[in-house]
């Protein structure tokens, strides 16, 4: 179910100040926050629930959620057997 259209997409006001205020990489664990235009060329690290995945916002980006940029499943291989000769 989407968020309804007269509140408006959800916005983290004290993340997007911090992030507009300091020049270095901003860590945070708000994956629910719309990326806005204000935010293009910016990088965030956003947490996966165990590490921080660097994310750089692009003009693409514009109104999705930061946690989409972020994947929090692991890609996990399985080892091939060798065969006995």
């Amino acid at each position: 179910m989407s968020r309804s259209i007269w509140k408006g997409p959800f916005v983290n006001i004290p993340l997007v100040k911090k992030i507009n205020l300091t020049k270095f990489i901003v860590e945070t664990r708000v994956r629910d926050c719309v990326v806005l235009p204000q935010l293009v060329g910016k990088i965030i690290k956003v947490h996966t629930g165990k590490k921080f995945t660097r994310v750089s916002i692009t003009e693409d980006m514009i109104g999705h959620k930061l946690g989409e940029f972020a994947t929090t499943r692991l890609h996990i291989k399985h080892k091939v057997k060798k065969k006995l000769k």
